[in-house]
């Protein structure tokens, strides 16, 4: 290398994935560690991207296995999970399925009765009669490749008719979404089709009002849906994460800075062979819904006073993984024994 710098050669290199990456390239360089990102090749950058974003049939069958894994650590925590047990008896459950099916863990495991937290990794509370649950949890093979699953289950057995409530405009949002997925479809305008779909959900319970297409073109629906819809999977969890969402999933268009639609890691038109998940949510936030209240903020969207009657509802999110194919899309993994499970919860 120090050949090449030394004959002016360009030097093309990825982001640094660890901090030890960082300081080699800074020494190989003979740049400052600060100076090292700002470097990276943009054009090797696209190059991996536009390389690992086509799954191919070897990569599609690992995983679809990891998601089926993924699918039996679901099921054996929510089995397992009753009044009186801690979040982290649960959660060990799901990582000891993991591992008794020869895989290491894809990320750090969800599983939390306050699911309007996102990305929860707190096991303190017990669970209790009246909660509901939610795990976040998936597998990942020793060959690398990755399930991502979500799931929501009532802690006593049975949802409460207003839970069962939210669970349907949740599967409503994702059932839209899935039934759009095909080649050439932005995956951003299949987002606003799910948040739209939240919006009407939400309008029927007397939560929000208005035009479901202009309250979602406002940011009014990420009252209830802040984060994104789903995101590239392969052998990361989010496929290249370090190669940057920019390029990864908006194909270096620019990110909306609205708060909501900002959070989507996946924007671009879908192509046969892209391998994501679909994972809509609705989140009762109290600091968010006192926050917004006290501002007023989208008030001809938003019912407060209503609102104000579900501050601790808490949150559901549904989750499944998708090849998208020449024609539409396939479902990876064998959900049969989960979704057997969840309509025994209602």
């Amino acid at each position: 290398m120090t050949e090449a710098i030394a004959k002016g050669r360009t030097i093309h290199f990825l982001p640094a994935y660890r901090p030890e990456h960082t300081l080699k390239l800074s020494e190989w360089l003979n740049i400052p560690p600060s100076s090292v990102d700002g470097k990276k090749s943009i054009e090797f950058i696209k190059a991996v991207v536009n390389m690992r974003n086509y799954k191919t049939d070897e990569e599609v069958a690992e995983i679809d296995r990891a998601t089926t894994i993924s699918y039996r650590m679901h099921v054996a925590g929510m089995q397992a999970a009753k009044a009186g047990m801690r979040e982290y008896e649960v959660m060990s459950i799901v990582h000891q399925t993991a591992l008794k099916n020869g895989c290491s863990l894809s990320f750090p495991i969800i599983c939390t009765t306050h699911g309007e937290t996102l990305h929860n990794h707190n096991y303190s509370f017990m669970l209790r009669n009246g909660d509901m649950l939610l795990i976040d949890a998936g597998a990942e093979l020793p060959s690398g490749y990755c399930g991502d699953i979500s799931s929501t289950m009532p802690v006593s057995g049975k949802f409460t008719d207003r839970q069962r409530t939210v669970c349907d405009i949740v599967a409503a949002a994702h059932q839209a979404a899935v039934q759009a997925l095909k080649p050439g479809v932005a995956f951003r305008d299949i987002y606003y089709l799910a948040s739209q779909t939240i919006v009407e959900g939400m309008k029927s319970i007397g939560l929000m009002k208005g035009d479901a297409k202009e309250a979602v073109m406002a940011g009014a629906h990420a009252m209830f849906f802040q984060c994104g819809l789903g995101h590239m999977m392969g052998l990361d969890v989010h496929d290249m994460e370090n190669l940057g969402e920019v390029w990864v999933g908006y194909d270096g268009e620019p990110k909306s800075t609205q708060f909501g639609i900002k959070s989507l890691r996946l924007a671009r038109p879908l192509e046969s062979g892209f391998v994501l998940t679909v994972e809509p949510g609705v989140y009762f936030i109290p600091t968010l819904i006192d926050l917004w209240s006290a501002e007023k903020r989208f008030a001809d969207f938003i019912n407060y006073e209503e609102l104000m009657k579900w501050r601790d509802f808490g949150g559901i999110r549904h989750e499944e993984d998708y090849l998208i194919t020449n024609d539409g899309y396939q479902r990876l993994g064998d959900p049969k024994e989960k979704t057997q499970l969840m309509q025994s919860f209602f």
